[in-house]
This record gives structure tokens, sequence and C-alpha cells, in this order.
């Protein structure tokens, strides 16, 4: 469950991460928001996190856009590689890009992720509406009282974990004929997303 941030304490018994280096794959890829060869992960050296890098994820509406760019989205199969004896769920998801919408024009975020053969999280959306021309980021988070054996990568066994995200803008209210879009664009020009760990031992 994807719920507000809460100091809340898990009934499960977790660990400080793993010393050993944990590998994050990208197994398949699909989505206009993501193609092939434009979304890459890269884990953090203290295996405390892990991201994922977008280098061409945008809707946008205006004159001359194509209609399909209103929405944009992606769904990753990622191969986590955890170390032995270690297993991992995911607590909290932080998402960020750029904006640029003119006067009445909407936008949103979405995103979702679960472990292959568990069920999905709940769809989590931001809105946003015009008008704006500024970095945006959001969060998700699950709280650590709500975590159960099914949140955790099935000890022993390999199953991916799936992320589906999607970007999506409309006109809204807005007479506006300029472009106007929502990225996860980074500062340096990349889209990232960050997924935080918490581990338990197997």
């Amino acid at each position: 469950m994807i719920v507000s941030p809460a100091a809340e304490t898990s009934t499960l018994t977790l660990v400080a991460p793993p010393v050993v280096k944990t590998t994050v794959e990208v197994a398949t890829v699909n989505g206009t928001g993501c193609p092939i060869g434009t979304a890459a992960a890269v884990v953090a050296p203290d295996n405390d996190y892990f991201t994922v890098l977008y280098s061409d994820y945008m809707a946008q509406i205006g004159l001359g856009i194509n209609p399909t760019d209103i929405r944009q989205n992606c769904q990753l199969s990622l191969r986590v590689k955890a170390p032995a004896g270690y297993t991992y769920a995911i607590t909290r998801a932080d998402y960020a890009g750029y904006i640029h919408l003119a006067d009445g024009v909407t936008a949103v975020q979405k995103a979702n992720y679960y472990i292959q053969g568990e069920s999905e999280t709940a769809t989590i959306s931001h809105p946003f509406a015009g008008p704006a021309d500024n970095g945006w980021a959001t969060t998700d988070y699950v709280a650590l009282s709500e975590l159960a054996d099914e949140d955790f990568a099935p000890c022993g066994e390999q199953r991916n974990l799936n992320i589906n995200t999607e970007l999506r803008i409309g006109a809204g209210s807005s007479d506006s004929v300029d472009t106007s879009f929502i990225s996860m664009d980074s500062t340096s020009g990349q889209a990232f997303t960050k997924y935080h760990f918490v581990w338990r031992q197997c």
C-alpha cells in the first residue's frame, strides 16, 4: 500500500543494506515514454536506493503536436540481484522533472510498481495545473508498518521488479496554441526516478 509518510515502524525485522553490491538491470522495456535504449538503472554505492534514468520521456500538447504525444508511458521490468542471504522491498519512490504549462492546461504524473507474481500497488496520481514553468518533484511512500512478507522479493528466487509510470497532459480550459509539456527531465537533461530499498535477511 502506498501512503503518505509517517513515523511508523515495521513489524518485520529490517536490517542495514548489505555491503556486497546489488545490481539492477533493465530486462524488458515497453512504452512510448522509454523507447529501447533510453532507460537505464544505476544502484547507489551504499545499496540504499537505485535510480532509473530516462532520456526521452515527455508528454506535450500544442499546435502541430502529434495527438498521441499527450500521453506517454513506460513499463519497465527490472532484474534486481540482491546479495545472497538478503531480500528487499521498495518503500519510497521519488520522481522529478520539468513542467511548462500555459494557463488552464493540466497534467498528471502516475506510477505504481510490484514484484513479479505479487499484487500491484495502487496507482498514485499527482496533478498539475498551469500556468507553470518550473521543475517539479513528487514522492510516494510505503508506511513501514504496512509492510508484509509479500512486499519483499522471495528469497532464493529471481522475480523481476515491475515499474509502470505515465505522464499525461490535457488542454483543460486553455485556448493557447503554444506548446505545453511535462517531462521527467533532471537539470542535466535526463529524466530520473529514485526507488528506495528496505532490506531483511532471508
